[in-house]
Order: C-alpha cells, then structure tokens, then sequence
C-alpha cells in the first residue's frame, strides 16, 4: 500500500483514541480513516467497505463496522437507515437530522430539527415516545417528480377528514 498522506483533524486524533482504548492502529483501521476522511454526507457500510477494499484488499468488512461503531461513539459518523431499510452512515454530521426520500427518483434530503420539532413534539406528548431522528425518513414525492397518487389514508388526511388527538 502506497504512504498515505497524514490525516488531518479529527480524523488524525482516531489514533490516539484507539491507542488510549487499548486498541491497535492497524492499516485496515487507517484505510477506514482515509476513505471517511474523503467522504461526506450520506454512505452505505458496503460502499465504504468496498472503497476500502479498493486501498487495501486485506480489509475485511467485519473489521470496518466495528470501527464505524467506535467512530460513532466518538461522534464522527452517525448511523441511520434509508427509506429501504438499510443502514446509512452520516460522516461527520453537523447536527441531528432526519431525511426526506423521493421514492420517484431516489433523491434524499436532510430534515432538520426545526422542520420537525411540532411532530416529535406531538409523538413525545401524546405517546411518551422519545423520536432519534437520525433513524426518521419520511417517503414521498419531491417537487420535480410531481405529486404522487395519494394513498387513501394520505388523503383523508389533507382534506382534513382524519385529524390527530
């Protein structure tokens, strides 16, 4: 593997962390770095599993998704999970958030805290229901796409002919 530039922060003080845990800094834990390091926004556990197999074909996936679970305790990446279930991981994440999925065309917006804080707030009241919403995606239709056909219940509900406690 060629030498790798060194990392800047946060990613050069992972090191140190591992080190302090009792944990080696080994080549597949700084290729997980280094493809983090140049990533933002939204990826799949596979993805970075694959671009690190890219660098370092010896890295094995286990080892990738134990460090995103230490990287996550250190708040360097947020998990979440996209409008198909699977696992997402936010790099870097500037605050808690949500997303919107197009389910036309695929499309994923972040929903910030004050998009939503009138609905958590009604779960949590009505429901005693703490909302994480780094696991909430709500799955519609954007504006380039078009209104979608409602839905019966969806319906109802716009016309005002469902309301909420």
């Amino acid at each position: 593997m060629p030498a790798s530039p060194p990392l800047a922060e946060p990613w050069r003080s992972v090191a140190v962390e591992l080190r302090r845990r009792g944990m080696r800094w080994t080549p597949t834990r700084r290729s997980i770095i280094e493809v983090l390091a140049q990533t933002t926004g939204h990826v799949t556990g596979v993805d970075i599993v694959e671009r690190c197999r890219r660098r370092d074909p010896r890295s094995v996936a286990s080892t990738v998704y134990r460090t995103l679970d230490l990287l996550e305790e250190l708040g360097l990446v947020q998990h979440g999970h996209g409008a198909n279930g699977r696992e997402e991981y936010h790099v870097r994440p500037s605050d808690e958030h949500g997303h919107l999925h197009c389910e036309q065309c695929g499309g994923q917006w972040d929903l910030g805290v004050s998009e939503v804080a009138e609905f958590v707030a009604h779960i949590e009241r009505v429901r005693g229901f703490s909302v994480d919403l780094s696991h909430l995606t709500l799955v519609g239709r954007c504006p380039a796409c078009g209104p979608e056909p409602l839905r019966p219940q969806s319906a109802a509900i716009r016309r005002g002919a469902i309301r909420g406690p």
